[in-house]
């Protein structure tokens, strides 16, 4: 989606990625398959490129900042870097006065029971780096189940991060109501805009469905907009950041990640905006002045997962229906093939 929204500007796009007949080679100009860690091919690559982005934040923080040093990188490898740690990013958002719900870094299965003790049942262990879609997680209901969520995320493995940073992070349960997400872009003129906020329902730990507007008071959507635009100016972002939030029924607004780059929960940009995050995203790498990403229709989007893509005749003869593929060639339990946007007009 990203190569198709460069290619409406005239850009040529060259991907780099390990896969074989990665989807995003059927619309790219040039693709180079190789690991993120193989210098020489990340190297020529750069050498042919005028600017790289990412479309996930699972790209080693190190190959961004290898390329840096051949061409430019935006976002940078900085922001990279503490979007793919929970600990970092956490530490971000206390440091900008952004809340999140309450945590402790932790290494060995002690640190657990202390944290336990400190932060009360239930709550949610982590993986500190490479988590997602509810991988890398164990919910402890009661101090009976320390041990074995421990072992669920592979603490019998666990040691520091290089860098020192902790294995593992536990957060305390918040009063949810629920999760919201704000999309934000920021250019190389410091000019931010921000997309309307999400309202976010997941099932299995998976985002299900996004909903536009949010359901929720306008001075909460406020909050979680302002928070995102302050987060990527702080960390001097050029491109896209989505933040998620937790919206609890005290009202309060908190932080709980972030991701420089498109995210699921934009993909109805795409049809019910002035301008789509991927378009926003390829102005804002390549230098251009940012559009206006004013929404002009309601809209749901609900995600393809896995067999729901053998389902779509329900959604081809809804004129307000737009369903978008990612041209995967195998539908796994869990996998995102797509995803659809009905307007609310």
């Amino acid at each position: 989606m990203l190569a198709l929204a460069a290619a409406q500007f005239g850009y040529r796009t060259h991907v780099l990625c390990p896969e074989t007949d990665s989807p995003a080679s059927h619309v790219a100009t040039i693709t180079t398959q190789a690991d993120y860690t193989d210098e020489n091919a990340l190297a020529a690559f750069a050498a042919a490129v005028d600017v790289v982005t990412y479309e996930f934040e699972n790209v080693p923080a190190s190959t961004a900042a290898f390329l840096e040093k051949h061409t430019v990188v935006r976002p940078s490898w900085r922001a990279l870097e503490i979007a793919q740690d929970r600990a970092k990013e956490k530490t971000f958002f206390a440091e900008i006065g952004v809340g999140t719900p309450p945590w402790r870094g932790l290494n060995t299965e002690d640190d657990l029971r202390k944290a336990v003790g400190e932060l009360g049942c239930p709550c949610v262990l982590k993986t500190a780096r490479l988590g997602y879609d509810g991988k890398g997680q164990a919910k402890i209901y009661k101090p009976d189940d320390i041990a074995d969520a421990w072992k669920a995320i592979g603490g019998a493995k666990a040691k520091p991060h290089a860098d020192g940073g902790p294995f593992a992070v536990l957060e305390g349960f918040v009063n949810f109501r629920c999760e919201v997400s704000v999309i934000v872009a920021r250019g190389v003129d410091g000019v931010v805009q921000a997309f309307d906020a999400t309202e976010n329902i997941h099932t299995n730990h998976i985002l299900d469905r996004s909903i536009v507007p949010a359901r929720i008071p306008s001075s909460m959507l406020f909050s979680a907009v302002a928070a995102a635009g302050l987060a990527a100016t702080k960390l001097d972002l050029v491109g896209l950041l989505a933040v998620e939030f937790f919206i609890t029924k005290n009202g309060d607004v908190l932080a709980n990640e972030m991701a420089p780059r498109p995210h699921n929960s934009g993909h109805w940009t795409m049809d019910a905006c002035e301008t789509d995050q991927f378009q926003q995203m390829v102005r804002a790498v390549a230098g251009l002045p940012l559009a206006d990403p004013a929404r002009f229709a309601d809209v749901e989007m609900k995600n393809l997962i896995g067999d729901d893509v053998n389902g779509l005749d329900q959604y081809h003869g809804n004129p307000h229906a737009h369903v978008h593929l990612y041209g995967k060639r195998e539908a796994r339990p869990g996998r995102k093939m797509g995803h659809v946007n009905i307007l609310k007009r």
